[in-house]
């Protein structure tokens, strides 16, 4: 009896011991992304969740639903929230006024370099995520590489764009295209192309390598080489299933929630975006056409409203926004990621 009872002592020491991941429950999380497969963010995403998988010892798998299979592109802040999906690709900018803070990301001129500005970014955001994403749990913020003028009709000057239609990318440039006279045509980026095909909008502000990816190069000729604008997006996680690991696997899910990732799961997007622009330049029917310095200067001019508009929306949801503001300063100079 005696051996028995330390034996068995033995091997309740031998389990204490083990790694607590090795003991955990099997999880399988649901990620939705609602770009297509062909997008870098899916095999980069896999690789992070191959990550997560072996970190985990196994005990978290994480499935990737592409291409809108779970929801449309604009509910996929919600779908987190509700459980639709356990983790989901965010633009907090499809939904005007609902995040107001993150929306500091989406400023024209604001960021050069979509690597510098994604760690500038999720850096600076996770002090106000909390509040403003309460009901989902953040896991990092991230952009893509800066945006530009695509369309039928040649844009060279702010005034330009009055009485145009066009496919703004977020909330942001929403404000700017109404501010200068156009008309906002609401699609999300799988529905982009359709919406031009039709007539019912003549422009779109998109990132480079995805308008080809989204088939727009076939719907647009004239090409702005202006970094006029960034998105920013999120991947945000349900607060119950992240509540309801365990401390092991919670420590997974943290150590890949954080501004390194973000950075490198984005870059090979960043790269893809950027490889696009030359890819145009070389196409037959297209037109890349570069802007003086004065026509920039005019363009920096025109926008300056959209920083109070901002600034005014911050402070009705109770936020401080010179203070916000500052620490994003703060950041994108710390990163060097400005222009």
């Amino acid at each position: 009896m005696k051996k028995l009872m330390l034996g068995l002592m033995g091997a309740a020491a031998i389990g204490w011991a083990l790694p607590a991941a090795a003991q955990d429950k099997p999880v399988e999380l649901r990620f939705s992304i609602w770009a297509p497969p062909a997008h870098p963010l899916v095999p980069s995403t896999k690789a992070w969740a191959e990550d997560i998988a072996k970190e985990s010892n196994g005990s978290i798998k994480v499935t990737i639903f592409p291409s809108e299979q779970l929801g449309k592109a604009f509910d996929h802040y919600d779908m987190a929230r509700d459980g639709i999906a356990d983790i989901t690709y965010v633009n907090p900018g499809y939904q005007p006024g609902r995040f107001p803070v993150i929306a500091a990301g989406q400023l024209p001129f604001m960021f050069a370099d979509a690597k510098k500005g994604t760690a500038a970014l999720d850096a600076w955001y996770r002090k106000y995520a909390g509040q403003e994403m309460k009901d989902t749990h953040f896991c990092f913020a991230f952009m893509h590489d800066p945006g530009a003028f695509h369309g039928r009709k040649k844009v060279v000057a702010p005034e330009d764009i009055k009485g145009m239609k066009i496919r703004p990318p977020q909330s942001t440039i929403a404000q700017m295209v109404t501010m200068l006279g156009g008309t906002n045509v609401q699609a999300s980026a799988p529905e982009a192309r359709d919406v031009l095909e039709r007539g019912v909008a003549d422009a779109i502000f998109f990132p480079w390598g995805s308008v080809f990816l989204f088939g727009l190069d076939k719907v647009t000729k004239y090409h702005m080489d202006l970094p006029l604008y960034t998105s920013a997006f999120t991947y945000s996680m349900n607060k119950a299933k992240y509540d309801s690991l365990s401390p092991a696997q919670k420590k997974v899910i943290d150590d890949h929630c954080t501004t390194d990732w973000a950075v490198k799961l984005s870059s090979p997007w960043t790269e893809f975006e950027a490889a696009g622009r030359d890819k145009m330049k070389n196409m037959a029917g297209h037109e890349v056409y570069e802007l003086t310095p004065d026509q920039v200067k005019a363009w920096k001019i025109a926008v300056q409203p959209l920083q109070k508009q901002w600034a005014d929306a911050v402070t009705k949801a109770g936020g401080n926004a010179d203070e916000i503001y500052k620490a994003l300063e703060a950041s994108v100079a710390q990163y060097k990621a400005g222009f």
